[in-house]
């Protein structure tokens, strides 16, 4: 009933950038928080960047000054500028959004995650 398909992956070169950008659809009436998590092979799940449905944005320590999350609510949809970009920023990065359906539930959505590979 929703969906969030990411796009935006890819490889990149140590220094260089890419945008990653989610959007939401099916039965939503509205979306609280949205986010984006990343996974790391042998590693557990980690916070990137959330932003709330006001604007309001927390970052991983590692991305501060790196990394931008953005949203556009009328469009349902959740970006991530990311720059300066690291090797240990590889990993398969996940959307998230929080979501009260048109059937009045609220629950957390994923997206199907999308890698990120940033190597010479």
């Amino acid at each position: 009933q929703v969906q969030l398909v990411e796009s935006g992956g890819g490889l990149v070169q140590p220094g260089g950038s890419l945008r990653l950008s989610c959007v939401a659809s099916g039965s939503i009436f509205s979306i609280n928080a949205m986010g984006w998590y990343r996974q790391a092979p042998g590693k557990q799940r980690e916070m990137v960047a959330v932003i709330t449905s006001g604007g309001s944005t927390n970052y991983a320590d590692s991305v501060k000054g790196r990394f931008t999350i953005s949203r556009e609510n009328a469009k349902n949809t959740v970006s991530l500028q990311m720059n300066s970009l690291k090797p240990e920023d590889t990993a398969v990065y996940y959307c998230n959004a929080n979501i009260l359906t048109i059937f009045m539930r609220s629950s957390d959505y994923w997206g199907q995650g999308t890698q990120v590979t940033v190597s010479s």
